[in-house]
């Protein structure tokens, strides 16, 4: 269970106190699947194991594993349209009038009522982990929307939960600018093979995307030259991860490199073991490269709730 994609938050040492009940916190805030006349719900699933009896974290390190999943009804609004413009028609052919705007209106709502409970259901999950030591919430996701969503369902579990967005001394866009345009990056940190770079002066400026490039060629710089900035841009770490940086510090299309799936071997005895052991390997890597993060950015950890 490796993450692809890092949404970050931080939290204070208080607050990383009270995450100790988070066990007990979800227990009333279990998925629940979706009622007839629901459009979906959203709720904590047991991220090791199934059935309501298990466990809604998993510990190891002072890192909690969580997994929020959702259920969400499809009813594509083209169907529920089309239905809606039959009985209409229906309606002016049958009785010679033309069926106003309020009338529309409650037929949609019956037509609604009518075809949720047969609509197909989506399930979704989506894996978060909480270091208490380090004031961390990493959530696999590089969706903004999808973050937020999970961090509600965090709080109206614990009744409160402050932890704020990445708020960065130095800016990401210039410092990730300046690191292609010198080659200059921090120790451990190297060029990866791609980069999105875009004209900020205006909404609608170039952009130019490179995948499977060398970045330290000449039509790269040549963008820069030209004014535009860095706003995604690949890097390794150390030899031993890598990954798409935004100026936004969202990471993404995170992958370990050999070395450090070789570490993890192939011993374990079965899937609890292997859970533990996959969940141990990345929050180490994760909490190396964090650190350097909060360095290389200024992302001082809150000191009060």
């Amino acid at each position: 269970m490796f993450f692809r994609n890092l949404t970050l938050f931080r939290f204070s040492p208080a607050v990383a106190k009270d995450l100790k009940r988070l066990d007990e916190a979800l227990a009333d805030h279990r998925l629940r699947p979706c009622g007839p006349l629901e459009m979906g719900t959203r709720g904590f699933v047991p991220p090791v194991g199934r059935g309501d009896e298990a466990a809604l974290t998993h510990e190891v390190n002072k890192c909690t594993l969580l997994t929020v999943g959702s259920e969400e009804k499809l009813l594509p609004a083209a169907v529920v349209n089309d239905e809606l413009q039959r009985k209409v028609q229906k309606i002016a052919e049958e009785e010679g009038r033309k069926v106003g705007g309020r009338e529309r209106k409650r037929i949609k709502e019956d037509l609604l009522t009518e075809l949720l409970p047969r609509a197909f259901v989506r399930s979704s999950r989506m894996s978060s982990y909480v270091d208490r030591k380090n004031g961390w919430l990493v959530l696999d996701t590089a969706s903004r929307k999808s973050a937020e969503n999970a961090l509600t369902q965090m709080r109206e579990a614990l009744g409160s939960f402050p932890a704020v967005s990445l708020a960065p001394e130095e800016g990401p866009r210039a410092l990730m600018t300046d690191w292609l345009a010198t080659g200059k990056l921090p120790g451990g940190l190297v060029l990866g093979d791609e980069c999105e770079l875009r004209d900020p002066a205006t909404a609608t400026g170039a952009i130019a995307r490179c995948r499977r490039q060398d970045l330290d060629a000449e039509e790269v710089k040549e963008h820069l030259r030209n004014g535009k900035q860095v706003f995604q841009l690949g890097l390794v770490f150390d030899d031993r991860m890598s990954f798409v940086l935004g100026e936004d510090l969202v990471i993404r299309k995170l992958k370990f490199l050999d070395v450090v799936m070789d570490e993890l071997g192939d011993s374990q005895q079965d899937a609890a073991a292997e859970m533990d052991a996959r969940f141990a390997l990345l929050t180490l890597e994760l909490e190396r490269l964090l650190a350097k993060m909060e360095e290389w950015f200024g992302l001082p950890r809150p000191t009060e709730s």
